[in-house]
């Protein structure tokens, strides 16, 4: 019997016939590892939360903001992500410095955070309209 104090547990070798003779305590050992390993990948990304409401008029509202912004001199001469990251700004320069200023998006990033943008921006443009 061996005794691996980390893991609180007592192993002994056993015999499978597929694998032939084992070392549980090396397999056990392994899959912690494997948690461990799995756990360090997990990112915990916070960012302020809006509610969107997706109606036509949000929906229109905000694509032709999103369409004047990307038309302009200002994000034409961007590519790709550069592009996203100048159009986000010109819609709303506050909501861009709120929600993506402090982890910008990345090439490849799936954008969890438009759906809030989106909120920010219709919230502030009704709070400047009223």
């Amino acid at each position: 019997l061996s005794f691996y104090p980390f893991l609180c547990i007592r192993v002994q070798q056993y015999t499978m016939p597929v694998l032939g003779e084992v070392n549980f305590a090396l397999l056990v050992t392994l899959a912690v590892a494997v948690v461990w390993a799995a756990d360090a990948d997990k990112v915990v990304f916070q960012f302020p939360e809006y509610d969107f409401k997706e109606t036509s008029k949000n929906e229109l509202t905000f694509r032709e903001y999103e369409s004047a912004c990307d038309q302009s001199h200002r994000c034409t001469e961007f590519d790709g992500i550069e592009r996203t990251r100048c159009v986000r700004e010109c819609i709303s320069p506050s909501c861009y410095q709120e929600i993506y200023k402090f982890d910008e998006l990345e090439e490849g990033e799936i954008d969890v955070r438009l759906n809030s943008f989106r909120a920010c921006f219709m919230q502030r443009l009704n709070r400047n309209r009223g």
